[in-house]
């Protein structure tokens, strides 16, 4: 799209009824930033929260925004804590609605610095005190150059490397989660760290990123079984919770941004129910939950669309299994206290 002006008008062109209006939802995972063309802050969130699901909470996750432009260049990251503990204070307050924005909050630290990231860690932790949460430091290599690395620009064994678990190793220390973001060929990757360090709650964003672009276009099946597999061995560690979501970016192929008109939620379940499928079969209702990734998957679908494609592949789930997919899970995993939960 060339501007937000025309993704608007784009998203409009498919509405629906929201499906089970009344059900607590927590939205483990969203951004917010202020770029150049791009601005997704406190107004933009609740124009998406307020489309009729009834969204109670959220929980922001690091994207490098707001970080401070002078100091250490480890503790710059701190800035983006600082900020979005303000977005999440005005929230708090009540003037804007029932949702509470970012009562969680997912920070960036380098843990490839080893013993030396546990004063940026606690600087994190004194910028947010009742909201700071953990860290995500993004993995994603592939070695196509059709294919995007994460934002950290890590190096293709960031995962493994010594430095980087010397840094992992003081997350359980200080009661924080580490939030894994990689691409799905180094998926065995993240069940090595988690055998390596049991006692860390790890979550997994995105299904683990199975890739549909480059050279793994048209390998969809093939790249599946695959998938299925390594995320079934990486759901016998007991200690990693798979955030089920962030499947429509451009990079995992579907190519719902190209198209003429956004999906409606039923070509969503059609496409991806099975990723949705296999994820809760394997690690169980209490350790799924569902995830916008707002404003990221907003380039393929609107949130109120989203939501009802996850409404609708959980159809089948009873009552208690609905209530870990859509918000008791968030709000165990990340000890947030929401109001008016049921």
């Amino acid at each position: 799209m060339a501007n937000e002006k025309d993704r608007d008008a784009w998203l409009a062109q498919v509405v629906e009824s929201v499906l089970e209006p009344e059900l607590p939802i927590v939205d483990p995972h969203h951004h917010l930033w202020d770029h150049p063309g791009s601005r997704y802050m406190l107004d933009e969130i609740l124009r998406d929260t307020n489309t009729g699901h009834r969204v109670l909470a959220t929980l922001f996750v690091e994207c490098m925004s707001m970080y401070r432009a002078d100091g250490p260049e480890s503790m710059r990251p701190v800035g983006e804590t600082e900020f979005v503990n303000g977005i999440a204070a005005q929230s708090g307050s009540g003037q804007y609605g029932e949702t509470r924005v970012a009562a969680g909050i997912v920070g960036f630290a380098d843990l490839t610095l080893g013993e030396a990231v546990v004063p940026v860690l606690e600087a994190h932790i004194a910028a947010a005190p009742v909201r700071f949460r953990g860290i995500r430091h993004a993995g994603g290599f592939d070695a196509s150059p059709e294919v995007r690395n994460s934002h950290t620009n890590p190096p293709p064994d960031l995962y493994e490397s010594k430095k980087f678990r010397e840094g992992f190793a003081r997350l359980s220390e200080l009661d924080l989660t580490f939030e894994a973001w990689q691409y799905h060929p180094q998926l065995p990757s993240v069940t090595a760290l988690a055998k390596a360090f049991p006692e860390t709650t790890i979550i997994l964003d995105h299904f683990g990123g199975p890739l549909g672009i480059g050279p793994y276009e048209g390998k969809r099946a093939e790249i599946f079984a695959e998938w299925k597999k390594n995320s079934a061995e990486l759901a016998r560690c007991p200690n990693v919770v798979a955030k089920l979501g962030g499947i429509n970016m451009p990079v995992n192929g579907f190519g719902w941004h190209r198209r003429p008109t956004p999906p409606t939620s039923d070509e969503l379940v059609s496409a991806t129910r099975d990723y949705y499928l296999h994820a809760i079969d394997k690690f169980g209702p209490r350790r799924c939950m569902f995830e916008s990734n707002f404003p990221v998957d907003r380039v393929s679908c609107s949130y109120a669309v989203l939501w009802n494609s996850f409404k609708k592949i959980a159809a089948g789930f009873n009552k208690d299994e609905k209530a870990q997919l859509f918000h008791r899970t968030a709000t165990e995993v990340y000890r947030l206290k929401v109001a008016n939960l049921s």
